[in-house]
């Protein structure tokens, strides 16, 4: 067996014989064979018709939900089901009326309920995310620095949690932070303290539980980075006379740049909109927007105002990832 490295081009090859034999076995189906055959007489490739699949499902279950509640933002309360006026109307059976509300968003502006609950949000995720990439990053490069056949058994154990129902998780921080709960009870023995200390409904159980319930989607892209690096640039730098701290700055750390970016996306995005965390453990002086969203469409039924309050949320979101594909595509090129 050829065990020598591959090349990108023939890594490359490889995914397309692949992608190929993948879809001669489709063939068999009757299904495909006829779907397959009539895209082919309208000059579809078969390679086209095997990434048709997934841009059907993003546009069926992303696009398609996201045009419906962009529609609804633009609508006006009302009482009646579902609880908004149409945004399109024909009068006369002859002529087409739209009526686009921009109340919602001005109210948005106005009101700062909401851009406080955009701030705190952005302020409660952004140290979140940088207190789990600050826990995360030794504890994956601990995992790729451990002896293989024990990388598999600590991969496993970071990914256990999500084994359990995520609901039940932070209910258990809340027996465990609580004034009565395990952590006091513990510290009060140690004689840490004298007083039980505040912890539950408040921001720093906010900070506690995000970290926790996300400190896997951290680990996993860290780690994935960091087995990759070639370990012999360490050897060379130690042979150069370079301190393992600077040889960590200068070679370890910038090689894992993709994946500290890839895993403070993966943390930041949910953290932002999250909703339970806050509710169970911040209590109701958290606030956040994913609380606000929530307070907004089913206490107050105000659907088109929660609507513009979830486009704006993503429209938050969608641009940093942009910019950041913008400056990979830059790097790229250079």
């Amino acid at each position: 067996m050829d065990n020598r490295p591959q090349t990108r081009e023939g890594i490359a090859n490889t995914l397309s014989e692949a992608a190929y034999g993948f879809h001669n076995r489709l063939m068999m189906i009757p299904p495909y064979r006829w779907i397959s055959a009539a895209l082919a007489y309208s000059g579809i490739s078969a390679r086209a018709l095997l990434i048709l699949p997934p841009y059907l499902w993003l546009l069926l279950f992303f696009l398609a939900p996201f045009i419906i509640v962009f529609k609804i933002s633009f609508a006006e309360y009302a009482i009646s089901q579902p609880p908004y006026t149409a945004l399109f109307e024909l009068i006369d059976d002859v002529y087409l009326q739209i009526r686009l509300n921009l109340e919602n968003y001005q109210l948005l502006f106005q009101d700062d309920l909401y851009w406080r609950a955009y701030l705190n949000s952005v302020k409660i995720a952004g140290i979140s995310t940088f207190l789990a990439l600050l826990v995360g990053y030794p504890l994956a490069l601990a995992m790729v620095r451990a002896p293989r056949q024990w990388r598999l058994a600590l991969l496993m154990l970071v990914i256990l949690p999500f084994w359990t129902s995520f609901l039940i998780r932070v209910y258990a921080w809340i027996g465990i932070l609580k004034k009565e709960g395990l952590l006091n009870l513990l510290l009060l023995n140690m004689g840490v303290i004298d007083q039980p200390l505040t912890i539950l409904n408040t921001d720093i159980a906010v900070y506690i539980g995000i970290i926790y319930s996300y400190l896997p989607f951290m680990v996993l892209p860290l780690y994935a980075s960091l087995e990759k690096m070639d370990e012999s640039l360490l050897e060379a730098a130690a042979d150069l006379g370079s301190r393992p701290v600077k040889a960590f700055w200068q070679i370890t750390f910038p090689l894992s740049l993709p994946g500290v970016a890839a895993g403070c996306f993966l943390v930041f995005i949910p953290a932002i909109g999250e909703f339970v965390i806050p509710d169970l453990l911040g209590g109701s002086g958290t606030l956040m927007i994913g609380k606000t969203l929530w307070a907004e469409f089913f206490s107050n039924r105000d659907w088109p105002l929660s609507s513009a309050v979830a486009v704006v949320l993503l429209l938050l979101l969608i641009i940093p990832i942009v910019v950041f594909q913008k400056m990979q595509e830059k790097n790229r090129a250079l």
